[in-house]
């Protein structure tokens, strides 16, 4: 659906934000950009739906080059959510906000409606319809920036660190609404995060960023295999696979594979104990 082609970019023309990325995002999958911060996972994104214009190389939508397009075009198609909703939201309620971005479509009143009314219930957020922007915390805030995109009904969702400033219930309560809105209501998405927990558990597919550089691209699972790739971006192994790196260098225990959460780690060392049950008996 989005294809970059040797994308770079400068910001003052000397230091390169971005160099030769080459990236296909594929459609309905949940594709996560991780990197430290200061990586370039930002400025990707803002490329990716014409905020930013590459210093050389090319983004294509739907195999047309952005640059062909129409900002409104690009808008209907690439919603972004940015990391911060106070940078996104400026209309007095609620109501106002979300309705904003499917105005400025051109869409006749009756249509607007049905679509700020959809939105707020995707994300549960409707009781706050004519709720004052300013009351609202800062979750509520990220649900309402969510739902200003869902408004527009684009087919592919940007999303800049979606969880920074929320804690853990707040998290689970935003990637389980991400999740959702990726399978059952088919959008595709691509989440910058440094947040090395949440990939296993959400995304299907992960490209590592490291100094405006693609340095991996893969599965989850591939991906946390690769240990010295990893920490070659300032990442750490999500705990889990962290904890069964130990118990293999300290401990000499032998295990299949490397489990990236609880359920797999849980099989993998209840076969580890049967396993050794049986050489005992």
């Amino acid at each position: 659906m989005i294809k970059t082609e040797a994308l770079s970019f400068s910001y003052d023309g000397h230091t390169q934000a971005l160099c030769e990325i080459n990236l296909e995002l594929r459609d309905n999958e949940f594709l996560a950009l991780l990197g430290a911060n200061g990586c370039g996972k930002t400025t990707l994104l803002k490329h990716l739906n014409g905020l930013l214009k590459p210093s050389s190389g090319k983004v294509f939508l739907d195999e047309k080059e952005l640059r062909f397009f129409k900002d409104e075009e690009i808008f209907r198609q690439v919603g972004m959510v940015f990391q911060d909703p106070n940078d996104q939201l400026f209309g007095a309620t609620v109501g106002q906000d979300v309705t904003f971005g499917a105005v400025n479509l051109g869409l006749k009143p009756d249509e607007v409606t049905r679509r700020t009314t959809e939105a707020l219930k995707l994300v549960g957020a409707s009781e706050l319809h004519d709720r004052a922007i300013h009351t609202l915390s800062f979750g509520q805030k990220r649900r309402v920036a969510i739902a200003g995109v869902l408004a527009m009904e684009p087919k592919i969702i940007l999303l800049d660190e979606p969880t920074s400033g929320l804690d853990p219930r707040g998290v689970s309560s935003i990637m389980r609404l991400l999740r959702n809105l990726n399978r059952e209501r088919g959008r595709t998405m691509i989440m910058a995060t440094h947040d090395v927990e949440l990939v296993p558990l959400f995304c299907d597919r992960v490209a590592i960023m490291n100094q405006g550089r693609i340095i991996g691209e893969e599965t989850p699972e591939r991906i946390f295999a690769d240990t010295v790739l990893v920490r070659k971006a300032g990442l750490r192994l999500p705990r889990i696979a962290h904890l069964i790196e130990i118990l293999r260098r300290e401990d000499r225990l032998s295990f299949s594979e490397t489990p990236l959460t609880i359920g797999p780690a849980r099989r993998e060392l209840l076969k580890l104990m049967r396993d050794r049950r049986g050489n005992n008996s």
